[in-house]
């Protein structure tokens, strides 16, 4: 029988763990975002976490495995908001529920997009194993599942990897080139409004430009 003290004190000992790992790569979220990956300090990411350096060390054993966890926790929310699709899903529903969830991540979370982006722009040297093993295996998924709509003409026969990228860049955008779109849109900041202006016409333009039919 399991003692209930130690299964108490083990969950505590969890969630201090999950708190401060938390706490850790929220601090060099925005430490990278601000310094990029060569210009980032663990020194400065204790002194924006408010902990010892020690502490980032107890978790983290150098830099480049702190920021491999960030852009893998970056990663798998972003291939979990499409993950359950499958052809039997109505590609209208399914599609409008994906650019929905990627505008408004690039919205709360502005950050993971432009260190991913940053990532990849640098040649992708740390994630590089990830792109050309699971990410191309998630890739094919989704592109069965489009190839699998097309042939039971519920779109036009696009290419499924290109509407991929379409989505991609045009829902990052919002985050990773905030400043340009404050400055051609002439505004400080952009509101829930402007968020939901921002999903309805990327998924018309997407929707209509697939031929995805209407429900």
């Amino acid at each position: 029988m399991a003692n209930p003290v130690l299964s108490t004190k083990k969950s505590e000992v969890g969630d201090i763990r999950r708190k401060n790992k938390a706490l850790i790569l929220n601090a060099a979220k925005q430490e990278f975002v601000t310094f990029g990956y060569k210009g980032a300090s663990i020194k400065r990411i204790a002194e924006r976490a408010k902990i010892p350096r020690a502490n980032i060390h107890y978790y983290f054993d150098n830099k480049e495995e702190l920021y491999q966890e960030l852009l893998n926790d970056i990663v798998s929310i972003w291939n979990s908001k499409f993950d359950s699709l499958n052809p039997d899903d109505d590609p209208n529903v399914a599609l409008s529920a994906y650019i929905r969830s990627k505008v408004m991540y690039s919205r709360e979370d502005p950050e993971a997009s432009r260190i991913f982006a940053s990532e990849i722009i640098h040649g992708a040297p740390l994630i590089n194993d990830y792109l050309s093993n699971d990410f191309k295996v998630w890739v094919q998924t989704k592109v069965d599942v489009i190839q699998g709509w097309i042939k039971q003409e519920l779109m036009d026969d696009i290419n499924p990897y290109h509407l991929l990228f379409l989505i991609w860049g045009a829902t990052q955008h919002y985050a990773d080139f905030n400043v340009q779109v404050l400055a051609a849109m002439d505004i400080q900041e952009m509101d829930e409004s402007n968020y939901e202006a921002i999903v309805d016409s990327i998924t018309t333009i997407v929707l209509k430009g697939c031929g995805v039919k209407p429900l």
